[in-house]
């Protein structure tokens, strides 16, 4: 059931990264492209951990590619709202 769960949650992120790719196609806008990204890289670290049977995230290389996705959405928030030069 864990599994079955753990596949749900990784759909789930491949199809917000695609809404976010649909939206930067449609503004042109980094935020929605880095966004994107950020959920593909959470699908792809749901997957390798389901499939690898990885028991302890936490104490695993696995665990980099999550925090790499938080620090794209923190840029990518940061880079938003940072002035823009003229």
């Amino acid at each position: 059931m864990n599994e079955f769960i753990a596949g749900a949650i990784v759909l789930g992120y491949l199809v917000v990264g695609v809404f976010f790719l649909r939206f930067w196609r449609r503004t042109s806008d980094s935020l929605f492209a880095i966004f994107a990204l950020a959920f593909f890289v959470l699908a792809g670290n749901g997957a390798i951990v389901t499939l690898s049977g990885i028991e302890r995230e936490a104490l695993s290389w696995v665990y980099l590619l999550r925090a790499a996705a938080f620090t794209l959405i923190i840029v990518a928030i940061v880079r938003k709202n940072l002035p823009k030069r003229s």
